[in-house]
């Protein structure tokens, strides 16, 4: 056969695998990026290799979503490779790796993609929705798939990367399956998920007796939740999620991973109670989770931009491996009103730094800062992550201590105390069962005072009428959260009223200079970055309870330590409804304040 004949014999069995594939697997090809199709032909390359698996599911009213699962069942990872320059493997096995890694990246960008979706109003023309849908995402809604992908690819290259390494990291994990002797359904079985439209509605809520209206809209709240417990599917359960949500119509974050599942969604009433039934009754959880689990808030969907469904190595991100630091080694977990005696008996305590008790804020600063337990130590870190670097910096400090940990819903204290007992430096660890949310249910006017900040776009949700926060420009008292007004910025604000009518919207001066030349000179493409205060922010302080004293307050005369960061600056403790924790300047500064 001549070399002509055998090329078209060859393009015509692509093109007929690629059908087949189309046909069999229902490849919903949109979905994808542009580059991870084959530019000379225009089709996915190894179709047969590659499945990309969409099932629909009939929502009512007509509603079709489609469910786009990864499957990896031919795929050759016996040998896991490391994807370094400097590997001194065959050239055949280098570029494997780097097909495997291109592969994967590709399908992260789609389900990425896909995630985003979200129903477009009728009065979008044909030519630029596709089949009703459109994408939403960092409060930008995009017609047409051009400009989500564009938007993805240089807004989201991280969140692209780490969803990568996940999927490479399942691969790995199918491929040692697979080279087990048990039987070939066994196997294909655990491998990875084969989400079928007929498995999915059956695990779905029945709504067929409820309005849309009734679905999506009227009174709505919002439900922050978790689970701890080994998930040996994460990528079907993710699936799973995001057609729950999706079929409720519910926005939101769940975070997903082999230690369990971490979620807040927002919708209407009858949504979350479906949702929250839906989860109950899932074979994973049914024995685990109960309804005391789901802190509730006003709310809605409107809280959150979109959905965001993702399967990731942590369900709260600490930066350290589950496997290394278990959330079965945690600590012991006090229900609030034990938790309201302990700190009750703490602050009766004075002064508190000679006390054997720590009272441990594991938030971040700009959490603590608009509402806190009175008495309480607040690391003045940025991200949760930063946590463990802070317990090894400030180790002596918690030698021979009793630690009371709480944060918002009790998650980071799970992963927090027990990295906290794997230094065997506490005498004992404690920790608030439901968080905040749970405590703030039971005791509204209680130890905890300030407004409790949420990561969603309220910020903020208040229990009790205090402001303990201020304006960042004039100090007025204040504690509502806006985003830095400068567009490259990332940053949390606080500016009153009045500082923001006269212009001052920044969260400082020299991000302020900069979004004013930004605002009048535009480049076009804007590319966030850290701040330069964020840059100026010691990572991780050294804290340093000292013997000096506030004068009492008024409310019960109770002494607070003040405490000083490793540059010498003094931050004032916060007891019996003190301010929040900020920088006040130096030691002697301090004094002049009477600190």
């Amino acid at each position: 056969m001549s070399a002509v004949c055998f090329y078209c014999f060859e393009c015509i069995v692509l093109i007929i695998r690629y059908l087949l594939c189309m046909f069999d697997q229902n490849i919903d090809k949109s979905v994808l990026p542009a580059s991870s199709l084959d530019h000379r032909t225009g089709f996915m390359p190894n179709c047969s290799d590659t499945a990309m698996i969409s099932s629909s599911v009939l929502l009512d009213g007509g509603d079709e979503v489609e469910c786009s699962i990864l499957r990896f069942p031919d795929l050759d990872l016996k040998d896991p490779l490391p994807l370094t320059a400097k590997s001194n493997l065959k050239a055949e096995s280098d570029t494997s790796v780097r097909k495997k890694y291109a592969f994967a990246k590709k399908k992260a960008f789609a389900l990425f993609v896909k995630a985003k979706e979200v129903h477009v109003t009728a009065s979008c023309p044909p030519a630029m929705c596709r089949a009703g849908l459109g994408w939403k995402c960092c409060r930008q809604t995009f017609n047409d798939l051009t400009g989500i992908h564009i938007h993805v690819a240089t807004q989201h290259s991280s969140d692209i990367r780490q969803q990568t390494g996940v999927i490479l990291k399942q691969l790995a994990a199918e491929a040692s399956t697979s080279s087990n002797p048990a039987s070939a359904d066994e196997a294909d079985r655990l491998s990875g998920p084969t989400c079928n439209s007929q498995e999915l509605s059956d695990r779905l809520p029945d709504t067929s007796h409820i309005s849309f209206d009734e679905l999506t809209s009227g009174v709505g709240e919002v439900l922050l939740y978790y689970c701890y417990r080994e998930v040996k599917d994460p990528v079907r359960l993710c699936a799973w999620q995001r057609s729950l949500c999706q079929h409720l119509h519910l926005t939101g974050k769940v975070r997903i991973a082999s230690e369990g599942i971490n979620g807040t969604v927002g919708g209407s009433k009858v949504a979350t109670s479906l949702y929250i039934e839906a989860m109950l009754s899932h074979p994973l959880f049914k024995t685990i989770l109960c309804r005391e689990d789901f802190k509730s808030s006003a709310g809605g969907a409107h809280c959150f931009p979109d959905l965001r469904v993702g399967v990731f190595e942590e369900i709260v991100p600490m930066g350290i491996n589950p496997n290394k630091v278990s959330y079965k080694e945690t600590g012991i977990h006090l229900s609030p009103e034990e938790f309201h005696k302990e700190v009750e008996k703490y602050l009766s305590q004075a002064p508190q730094a000679q006390s054997d008790t720590i009272l441990l804020d594991c938030r971040n600063f700009y959490e603590s800062k608009i509402g806190h337990f009175q008495g309480c130590l607040a690391p003045d870190i940025r991200k949760f992550s930063y946590f463990p670097s802070y317990v090894d910096d400030n180790l002596e400090l918690f030698k021979n201590k009793r630690v009371l940990m709480y944060c918002t819903g009790g998650i980071r204290c799970e992963r927090g105390s027990a990295y906290l007992r794997t230094k065997a430096a506490c005498r004992e660890v404690y920790q608030l069962k439901g968080g905040i949310h749970k405590y703030l249910e039971e005791f509204p006017d209680g130890f905890y005072r300030g407004k409790l900040f949420v990561f969603d776009q309220r910020y903020t949700i208040s229990a009790n009428e205090d402001v303990i926060a201020e304006c960042r420009y004039c100090r007025t008292l204040w504690d509502q959260y806006k985003l830095c007004s400068s567009l490259h910025c990332r940053q949390l604000v606080l500016t009153c009223p009045s500082c923001r009518a006269k212009g001052l919207t920044a969260c400082c001066p020299v991000c302020q200079e900069k979004g004013l030349k930004l605002a009048s000179n535009p480049s076009g493409r804007m590319v966030k970055e850290e701040c330069d205060c964020t840059d100026r922010r010691q990572r991780v302080p050294v804290k340093h309870i000292c013997s000096v004293s506030v004068p009492a307050r008024e409310q019960e005369g109770k002494h607070a330590p003040a405490t000083f960061t490793a540059d010498g600056n003094c931050r004032e403790a916060h007891l019996w409804g003190a301010p929040a924790p900020r920088t006040m300047g130096s030691m002697e500064e301090c004094t002049q304040a009477g600190v």
